[in-house]
């Protein structure tokens, strides 16, 4: 599997994402949407860099029980209820990401949205990934 991360020259530098990836692989892993629900099924943390850190998390545990790495997300789609919120705390957020995924972004988009399946949750994260 090989994965390039393309940033041209004549966007904006990004910050915490890619502009493009190109992905060569034999299999797509599509990821569901994942909360900050525990073991129990229950919303935990209550600040959104808590329940960043929990749905990135549980997003990660579903890619490597697909047989997948960080390395190989292609796309991340962020729903957070609150854009500014998320913003505000996007250094931290980006510091959670390094530590637990990597370096290396996906193509990213953060979507502000009313509220989330899971009521309690402030952010949602799902994607897709390419493996070997």
């Amino acid at each position: 599997m090989t994965v390039e991360r393309v940033d041209p020259p004549e966007l904006s530098p990004p910050a915490g994402f890619s502009h493009a990836v190109v992905a060569t692989g034999t299999r797509l892993v599509f990821l569901a949407g994942q909360t900050a629900l525990d073991a129990d099924g229950k919303v935990v943390g209550d600040t959104l860099p808590e329940q960043f850190e929990r749905a990135l998390a549980n997003l990660l545990t579903a890619l490597r029980a697909a047989g997948g790495t960080p390395d190989g997300l292609a796309r991340v789609t962020v729903y957070a209820t609150d854009v500014a919120l998320y913003r505000a705390h996007a250094p931290e957020l980006g510091r959670i990401w390094r530590r637990l995924a990597g370096r290396d972004y996906p193509a990213m988009a953060v979507v502000e949205v009313v509220r989330l399946w899971d009521e309690p949750a402030l952010v949602e994260l799902d994607g897709f990934a390419v493996l070997p």
